[in-house]
C-alpha cells in the first residue's frame, strides 16, 4: 500500500510538472483584431489630450477586465500623468557678438531653439558663450567636460554624441554605439546640473543619427512635458541646436578651428573656455495643463506577491496632422505603436490562460512616448510597485510585420543579463540575437524601456530582425529602410492585411512570453552588466 502512495505521488508531482511547463501557444488571432481596432481611424491616431486618447484607454480598460485581468493601480487600471503642453516662439534670429564681431543665426535654417519655462516671455541678454566639449560628466571614464569650468547662468555650446564615436576602442565610452552620454536628452540635463542658462547642441548628420530636418520639426511646435508645479526643478531657459555650418562661423569668431575644436575635446584632458561672446534672443511661450493617462493591469503572483515583472508598450501616435500625398491627415501608428500594444493586450491573455505566475506580472500600457517617453518617465518618478521590488522591464515598441526571422535585433547589447535570458530562449527556438544595425542612433534611449533603465531597473527592449527565413538579410534590410522612408511616422503607417504578415510577430510574442513567463516562476534578479550606465544606481540601493 505504501509503494502504490509513493507512486500516487510521483504521478501527481509529474502532472503537476507538466501543467508549470505547459506554455500558451499564440496565434496570429490573438494580435490581429486589436492591431486592427487600435490602428483604425475611428481612434483618431491616439493623440494625448484628444478624443482619441479617452477612446484607447478606455478600450484598453475593458479589454483587461474582459479578461479578468486585476486594477494595477489600486482599485484603478488608470495611473494620471498630469502633464504642460509647451508651445515656444523664438525669436527669428539669435545674434552673437564677441571681440572679432557679430554673427547672426537664422531661425529655422541655422538654429531650432524650444523651452521648458512656463514663463509667457523667456529673455536671454548678453548672456556668456562657453564651450564645454561633449558636455559630458562620466565618472566611471575618468571624464568631466565641466571641470574647472563655471557655467551658472551662462550659454553651454556642446557637442553630439560622446568621444568614443568615431574611435576603433569599444572600451573608450562605447566606441561606435553611443552612450546615454551621447544623446542630447543628457547634454540639456546636465548643463541644467550645471546651472546653465541654456545649452546649444552642435548638430552633426553622422554622430546625430539623423539629418537637421527631424529637429526642424520642433520649430515652434507644441511639446509636452511632465507637471512638475509645486516641485520644481531647475530647468534651463532654452535649450536647442545649431547647424555645423553655422557652428563653424561661430567657431571662426572664436578665432578657433572646428576640426582642432573637435580633436581636442576627445582628449581626456580637454578643459572647457569661454568664448569672449555673448548672446541674445528671446522665446514667446505658451502653456496649458492638462491630464493624460498610463493604464494598467496585474495579476497577483501566488508565491512572491511583492515581486513584479513589468511589460510596458505605449498607446499613443500622433493624432491627425498634416496630409499626405492622398489626403490622409490620421496618423494610425498601426507598427507604432498598436502592434506592441496588441502584443500587450495578447501577452496579459496568455498570463491569465496559464498557471498563476509566481511573481507578480504588470501590463502597463504608457502615454507620451512619441512626446519623450513621458507615461514611463511619470512611472519612474511616482512607480506603483517599488523600484527595489521590481526584477525588470520588458518592452515592445514595434511587432514584426514582415514575417518569420530568425533572429531579432537587440537594442543595447551589452546592457544587462536580460540579454542573457533573451539568449537561452532564443537557442530554444533555433534562432539568434543579432546587435542592433545602427548603434550610433542610440535606440535604447528612445524608447520607455529607458526610463526604467534610469531608475536601475533591468530592462529587455529588442526589435525587428532582418534575417527573413525564405529570403535572406538583405530582403530584411530591404524591408525595415522601406518603412523608415514610406512609413514611420506618416499616415501611411496603416494595417495592410496584403502587406503585413503576422507569422514574426507571433514567434516574437511568443519569445517575449517565455522570457517574462520563466523570470516570473524563478527566483533569478537579473543585474546591470560591468560598463552599463545603469549598473551603479541599482546597485546603490539593490541588496540580493
Amino acid at each position: 500500500m505504501k509503494n502504490l502512495l509513493s507512486l500516487a505521488a510521483i504521478a501527481i508531482l509529474l502532472v503537476g510538472c507538466g501543467d508549470q511547463s505547459k506554455s500558451y501557444q499564440f496565434q496570429v488571432a490573438d494580435l490581429e483584431p486589436n492591431l486592427i481596432r487600435l490602428s483604425s481611424d475611428e481612434f483618431l491616431g491616439r493623440m494625448p489630450f484628444t478624443a482619441g486618447e479617452e477612446m484607447t484607454t478606455q478600450f484598453l480598460e475593458s479589454k483587461f477586465k474582459e479578461m479578468g485581468l486585476e486594477p494595477g493601480n489600486g482599485d484603478s487600471y488608470f495611473q494620471e500623468v498630469p502633464m504642460v503642453s509647451i508651445v515656444s516662439r523664438p525669436q527669428q534670429t539669435i545674434a552673437f557678438e564677441g571681440p572679432q564681431g557679430a554673427i547672426q543665426g537664422a531661425g529655422l535654417n541655422d538654429f531650432v531653439l524650444w523651452t521648458q519655462r512656463t514663463d509667457s516671455l523667456v529673455r536671454i541678454q548678453d548672456a556668456e558663450v562657453v564651450f564645454a566639449g561633449f558636455g559630458i560628466v562620466a565618472p566611471e571614464y575618468g571624464w568631466d567636460d565641466y571641470k574647472n569650468l563655471d557655467v551658472k547662468g551662462k550659454i553651454v555650446v556642446v557637442l553630439i554624441n560622446d568621444p568614443g564615436f568615431g574611435s576603433d576602442d569599444p572600451t573608450f565610452f562605447k566606441g561606435n554605439t553611443m552612450t546615454y552620454y551621447g544623446r542630447w536628452t543628457y547634454k540639456y540635463e546636465e548643463a541644467a546640473r550645471q546651472g546653465a542658462l541654456g545649452c546649444l547642441i552642435v548638430h552633426n548628420t553622422i554622430p546625430a543619427g539623423y539629418g537637421f530636418n527631424v529637429i526642424q520639426n520642433s520649430w515652434n511646435a507644441s511639446k509636452l512635458y511632465l507637471d512638475d508645479r509645486g516641485q520644481e526643478a531647475y530647468k534651463l531657459g532654452f535649450e536647442g541646436w545649431i547647424t555645423l555650418p553655422f557652428a563653424k562661423q561661430l567657431f571662426d569668431k572664436m578665432g578657433k578651428n572646428d576640426s582642432e575644436i573637435l580633436q581636442k575635446a576627445r582628449k581626456i584632458d580637454f578643459q572647457g573656455f569661454t568664448t569672449e561672446m555673448v548672446l541674445n534672443t528671446s522665446i514667446a511661450v505658451e502653456a496649458t495643463y492638462n491630464v493624460s493617462k498610463n493604464v494598467v493591469a496585474k495579476i497577483t503572483g501566488k508565491k512572491a506577491p511583492e515581486e513584479v515583472i513589468i511589460y510596458t508598450a505605449h498607446w499613443d501616435h500622433l493624432g491627425i496632422g498634416k496630409a499626405d500625398e492622398t489626403g490622409d491627415s490620421i496618423y494610425n501608428g498601426a507598427l507604432d505603436n498598436a502592434s506592441g500594444t496588441a502584443a500587450l493586450l495578447a501577452l496579459a491573455k496568455a498570463f491569465k490562460t496559464d498557471a498563476q505566475p509566481d511573481r507578480t506580472v504588470v501590463f502597463l500600457s504608457v502615454t507620451a512616448e512619441e512626446q519623450g517617453l513621458w507615461g514611463s518617465a511619470y512611472y519612474a518618478q511616482q512607480p506603483i510597485y517599488p523600484k527595489e521590488k521590481t526584477v525588470a522591464n520588458i518592452n515592445m515598441d514595434g511587432i514584426n510585420p514582415y514575417g518569420k526571422m530568425k533572429d531579432v535585433s537587440v537594442i543595447g547589447v551589452g546592457q544587462s543579463e536580460m540579454e542573457d535570458l533573451l539568449d537561452e530562449e532564443l537557442k530554444k527556438l533555433g534562432r539568434y540575437a543579432a546587435p542592433e544595425p545602427n548603434p550610433v542612433a542610440g535606440y535604447y534611449f528612445r524608447s520607455d524601456h529607458f526610463n526604467f533603465a534610469k531608475i536601475g531597473i533591468p530592462a529587455l527592449y529588442f526589435g525587428t530582425g532582418i534575417d527573413h527565413v525564405e529570403k535572406g538579410k538583405e530582403y530584411g534590410k530591404q524591408l525595415q529602410d522601406e518603412y523608415t522612408a514610406v512609413y514611420y511616422h506618416k499616415p501611411a503607417d496603416s494595417y495592410d492585411p496584403k502587406r503585413w504578415n503576422l507569422d514574426g510577430a507571433v514567434d516574437d510574442v511568443q519569445l517575449l512570453y517565455q522570457v517574462g513567463r520563466n523570470l516570473a516562476n524563478s527566483a533569478r534578479w537579473p543585474g546591470w552588466k560591468e560598463g552599463s550606465e545603469f549598473k551603479a544606481i541599482r546597485d546603490s540601493y539593490f541588496k540580493k
